[in-house]
């Protein structure tokens, strides 16, 4: 894709990036309102059954990704028009969905600014190794690397690990702005929950609101990693690193059923989103459907996606993503090697 092709591109979704005060308002209602209610029919079914409460709350976790899809448009400035209003709907549904918002604004957009540069990884994005670093990485660090990829790790521990750990505290070079907001965050959650807890105690507020915060988390994590971690996502160094490029090609466009797209926020148009951040999320479908050079983004269903688990490293050499086993043959050659006294085979060797 040359330079004049990129920027004709990006500038057929400018139109598609003008936020609409009564689609947001709308969107709000359709969204918080529900939330409640549901939460509140969770926690009036336990005195029937928790198999009752168990499946409102899973619905009810749904209605926390469409917040935090509102929380995610504020981040980036495209949910309203005036900065004042998205950093106060951003940090009040923050609260709600244990997402800091200062923070995760600054952590996202650098994830945003750097997708798909293997030579800046590490901020806003999951942890990529790519075949060459993990042959080079010691028993140790391999081990770290496949705990960390193992889905269990991943979308069971890991929601539990970001909403307790990564969200709660600063990162070194944070600055003041960022710091106090995650205090002021953490204490609002404080407070919400101590007086949920006042208000129906605290077995009935565990039972309803874990499942609604993991089933949410897990699915959350699920939508961010399918949409980057596919066979043929983009990945270049910094010299050969494109932007436009890394957004329509290392981005997915998860195509799910009307329901599911509709309570993630269509979050599915994730190239769209990618290539022009600032285009709210009622906007995304319109923006593909109108640009024929976007629909040709890789396309990923709810089946297809989950072949996205198996793939781990990332081979640098031929541009796509492997598995674990794609590689035992060359870490055999690698042991091998070293018991016959050699050095570990070099790239073009392999």
């Amino acid at each position: 894709m040359s330079k004049q092709k990129t920027a004709e591109l990006r500038k057929s979704v400018v139109p598609f990036e003008k936020s609409d005060i009564s689609k947001s308002i709308k969107q709000m209602i359709n969204t918080f309102i529900p939330f409640f209610g549901l939460w509140y029919l969770a926690y009036a079914s336990l005195s029937i059954s928790y198999w009752l409460t168990l499946p409102l709350a899973i619905v009810a976790s749904g209605f926390v990704i469409r917040i935090f899809i509102i929380f995610h448009d504020c981040c980036h400035q495209s949910f309203f028009r005036n900065r004042k209003a998205n950093a106060i709907v951003g940090n009040i549904s923050g609260i709600i969905t244990m997402f800091p918002y200062e923070q995760w604004k600054r952590s996202h957009n650098i994830h945003h600014a750097t997708s798909g540069n293997l030579d800046k990884r590490g901020i806003g994005d999951i942890w990529v190794m790519t075949v060459e670093e993990y042959l080079a990485a010691t028993p140790a660090q391999r081990l770290q690397y496949r705990m960390y990829r193992n889905p269990f790790v991943m979308f069971v521990l890991g929601p539990i690990f970001l909403f307790l750990v990564t969200n709660r505290i600063n990162v070194k070079d944070a600055k003041r702005k960022e710091r106090l907001n995650t205090y002021f965050n953490n204490i609002a959650i404080v407070v919400l929950y101590a007086f949920m807890i006042w208000l129906v105690g605290w077995k009935a507020f565990l039972l309803v609101h874990a499942p609604i915060l993991f089933v949410a988390g897990a699915l959350g994590i699920w939508l961010f990693y399918v949409q980057h971690q596919y066979e043929d996502s983009y990945f270049e160094h910094e010299e050969e690193w494109n932007y436009v490029k890394a957004a329509v090609e290392g981005s997915s466009y998860y195509k799910l059923p009307k329901i599911l797209q509709w309570v993630t926020g269509n979050i599915g148009f994730h190239h769209v989103h990618h290539l022009a951040p600032k285009v709210p999320n009622y906007n995304l479908e319109q923006a593909h459907v109108s640009t024929p050079p976007l629909q040709k983004a890789t396309t990923v269903t709810l089946g297809t996606s989950l072949e996205s688990i198996h793939f781990k490293l990332f081979d640098d050499e031929n541009k796509r993503f492997v598995k674990f086993k794609d590689i035992q043959h060359l870490l055999e050659e690698g042991k091998a090697s070293l018991q016959l006294g050699g050095n570990r085979p070099t790239a073009e060797e392999k």
